[in-house]
């Protein structure tokens, strides 16, 4: 799995300190191995503009991202698949 294709705007540790979460210019998230600078998981895609803030649930379990696009999601870490989203004007 690649990277980013824009800017990275976003990052956060997960509290185990094992998994990097970050968010992109190119409105996705991606998730990396600490260690080893590999994804894990993603791209996350359905924001439709940059994503500006990522953060884990203290669990590891969630992932929650802030856009541009004025949405505000929360994923399944794993499989990327949008659990939640508030999508009005901040």
């Amino acid at each position: 799995m690649g990277g980013h294709t824009s800017f990275v705007t976003s990052v956060a540790f997960s509290h185990d300190g094992k998994r990097v979460v970050s968010g992109s210019d190119d409105n996705t998230v991606r998730i990396w191995d600490a260690e080893t600078g590999q994804t894990v998981s993603g791209p996350f895609e359905g924001h439709t503009n940059a994503v500006t803030s990522v953060a884990f649930s203290h669990d590891g379990k969630r992932v929650v991202s802030g856009s541009d696009d004025h949405a505000v999601r929360i994923w399944d870490a794993e499989t990327g698949q949008t659990v939640s989203g508030l999508s009005r004007p901040h």
